[in-house]
């Protein structure tokens, strides 16, 4: 792999997955954009080609089918050039979980778990074997805050903040960093597609900005990344909480508030 690598980034047409392929494509890095929209990437293409002198390859693919998406995990497999994942297509659904067709449902899984899940373990052994890369996750802080109500969306977005956890962990010694990058509210068609107006919702964050905080911390060496999070002491002091718990689990005997009385 080259010391400038190829960045593949999904959901690349449009909104961040279209931002961060600009912004990478500015560092000098040559790209593959994978989304379904292929008038939106050719036009990506030309002005990324144009602006930066970069290569950009297009890859149109339905993430959410497995025959398509199996062309994108083949070229990270076997496309050495490629060092640096960006895990950002996905979907969120109108309406409450009652509301919710549970086949809309496993669509969104299909896209928003098992793609990303998937994509990563197509990369993670080659970049662990050459000992550098990057894997990015882009998630929400839905999937810390249930209270928001959005239960399928929050859930996968939970999964894909402690793959990313875990993976920075167990690939982390060899090379590899895993960043998960959690937005809040930002201006992208996501709205749209949920049937929600953005105009009503408060502290909406644009796009570029979103984009360039995250890779402020990608390049900071963050494991998690939180745009909209001001004080980072809160989820230090999250993060500590957590692992405070963890010792506390190594027990044969339950609690003994869970214990009954005869």
């Amino acid at each position: 792999m080259s010391a400038t690598p190829a960045v593949l980034v999904t959901g690349a047409s449009t909104g961040i997955g279209a931002v961060y392929a600009q912004r990478f494509a500015r560092r000098g890095h040559d790209l593959v954009l994978v989304a379904r929209n292929v008038e939106r990437m050719e036009a990506l293409a030309a002005t990324l080609r144009a602006e930066h002198g970069v290569a950009v390859d297009i890859l149109p693919a339905d993430l959410s089918n497995p025959v398509q998406r199996a062309a994108v995990e083949t070229r990270l497999r076997e496309d050495t050039q490629i060092g640096i994942l960006v895990n950002n297509a996905g979907a969120s659904l109108p309406g409450t979980f009652l509301d919710q067709p549970a086949d809309d449902i496993e669509r969104l899984i299909a896209l928003n778990v098992t793609a990303p899940t998937r994509l990563a373990h197509a990369i993670a052994p080659r970049l662990a074997a050459q000992g550098s890369g990057a894997i990015i996750n882009v998630g929400s802080v839905v999937g810390l805050a249930p209270e928001f109500g959005m239960a399928a969306y929050g859930a996968t977005k939970s999964f894909i903040l402690h793959l990313s956890q875990a993976l920075n962990l167990q690939l982390g010694a060899q090379g590899v960093h895993v960043q998960a990058v959690l937005p809040a509210a930002t201006r992208t068609e996501i709205w749209g597609h949920s049937g929600i107006d953005v105009e009503t919702v408060q502290g909406v964050m644009e796009v570029e900005d979103l984009v360039d905080a995250a890779l402020a911390g990608f390049d900071q060496g963050e494991p998690v990344t939180i745009p909209p999070l001001h004080d980072g002491a809160q989820w230090d002091g999250f993060e500590a909480a957590r692992q405070t718990m963890a010792p506390g689990f190594a027990q044969s005997q339950p609690a003994p508030r869970y214990r009954q009385t005869a």
